[in-house]
């Protein structure tokens, strides 16, 4: 097993293991559960792929959509209403679209794989609420930030050029799904 194999288990078991302890302590409903596992178990390849090639690769970022959109179907039926259909395809639109926009105005500030991870990541961002995208944007943006100095004060020379924005993405979704204060639909 490759050393970034090994980092992405560990970091994959650390993140369930987040979760499972607020699923026990009834901070997570059963329901809702596929979707923040959904999220470690993709979102820690696609955030350590693009920490370390600085892309998103199609296989990844296309897979995650329709393993997303498969999640919030099967928790629509839990949770007994489509409601939370339209609230992700709302969510997975405005963000995308946001992230299309910026791409065009400004190409080098994001990738394309950033606009299509913004599809999946949107999605289940509005399926906890329209704050939830804003705050994932937000969030996104203060990781991205805060992985930039960290690569300054590290001297990190792979980062030279500046940090990728699709971990920092991720990483606001993931604590999103895992901590939500609401639904909006429901």
């Amino acid at each position: 097993m490759t050393s970034h194999a090994g980092y992405q288990l560990m970091a994959i078991a650390a993140l369930l293991g987040c979760i499972v302890l607020r699923w026990v302590t009834d901070a997570l409903p059963a329901w809702w559960l596929p979707v923040p596992i959904a999220i470690t178990l993709l979102g820690v390849p696609l955030a350590a792929t693009d920490l370390r090639q600085r892309r998103l690769p199609n296989a990844l970022t296309l897979s995650a959509i329709g393993v997303t959109a498969c999640v919030l179907v099967a928790v629509a039926v839990s949770a007994g209403t489509a409601a939370v259909l339209g609230a992700a395809a709302w969510g997975g639109v405005s963000l995308t679209s946001a992230h299309l926009a910026v791409y065009l105005v400004a190409p080098g500030s994001l990738g394309g794989g950033d606009v299509k991870l913004a599809t999946s990541v949107g999605a289940v961002l509005g399926a906890v609420g329209w704050q939830a995208v804003l705050l994932g944007m937000l969030l996104a943006s203060s990781v991205a930030f805060l992985l930039g100095v960290a690569a300054r004060v590290l001297r990190r020379p792979a980062w030279r050029d500046g940090v990728p924005y699709g971990p920092g993405l991720l990483a606001a979704t993931w604590a999103i799904a895992v901590f939500p204060w609401q639904w909006s639909w429901a």
